[in-house]
């Protein structure tokens, strides 16, 4: 099967099992980026609410676990985030084309959101590891963010490393290469993934383009680790 086949294919299990429970934890990206749309367009939007929404689609898709140190925190850090992306400097990023997300000047508001991010994680890490921390804030965390409020970039996550691994079609670190590598990706496929696309939306939410890389690329890492796990028993 080629590449953009099996990306496809997979695009659509991930949607289709996501309309079977209507109150899946794939939802919860739904409900996030619903009311950081709505949020650009408020005058007076209500950031403790939008904190919420983000607090809880990032623990849905597991980043509240473990060692991860928003586990030590309650919503409200996450706040100055929100106040953050809500900029009109960012609107450029919100459901952005692949094709201006190769722009140049469209890469550099992606790094400075993305870098404003990470600033603010980083003395909030160091404080709960009790230490100062040498290694960057967790690009995983900070593309789920994206993701959730922005629908600009994939989440970086095990899964969706792994299924672009298999296809080699971009850099498996989070980079502004690794993004420009898969909206020219995108784009050589544009009229197959925008057929799908179309089919892709739930009552006025239209899925992103690079939501649906998003969740192709995750679903085939994530079958290709069912495989795996399969052959190890």
């Amino acid at each position: 099967m080629e590449p953009i086949d099996e990306l496809i294919n997979a695009a659509q299990t991930f949607y289709e099992d996501a309309r079977r429970d209507e109150n899946g934890r794939s939802r919860s990206w739904e409900h996030c980026y619903r009311v950081f749309r709505d949020a650009r367009t408020d005058p007076s939007p209500d950031c403790d609410y939008l904190s919420l929404h983000l607090a809880f689609y990032l623990a849905s898709w597991g980043m509240h676990r473990g060692s991860s140190f928003l586990l030590q925190k309650d919503y409200k850090v996450l706040t100055p985030i929100v106040e953050k992306i809500l900029k009109p400097e960012y609107d450029c990023l919100f459901g952005v084309a692949c094709a201006d997300l190769r722009e140049s000047e469209v890469q550099m508001v992606l790094k400075t959101v993305y870098d404003n991010i990470a600033d603010h994680f980083g003395p909030m890490r160091d404080q709960a590891a009790g230490r100062e921390v040498a290694s960057p804030v967790s690009p995983v965390l900070i593309t789920k963010i994206l993701m959730g409020t922005l629908g600009c970039v994939p989440a970086y996550d095990r899964f969706f490393v792994d299924g672009i691994k298999k296809h080699k079609v971009t850099t498996q670190e989070y980079s502004r290469k690794s993004v420009r590598k898969l909206a020219e990706f995108y784009e050589a496929h544009n009229d197959r993934l925008e057929e799908a696309r179309r089919g892709m939306r739930t009552e006025d939410l239209t899925y992103p383009q690079m939501k649906l890389l998003d969740m192709g690329f995750w679903q085939i890492g994530f079958e290709r680790d069912a495989e795996d796990a399969k052959t190890r028993h």
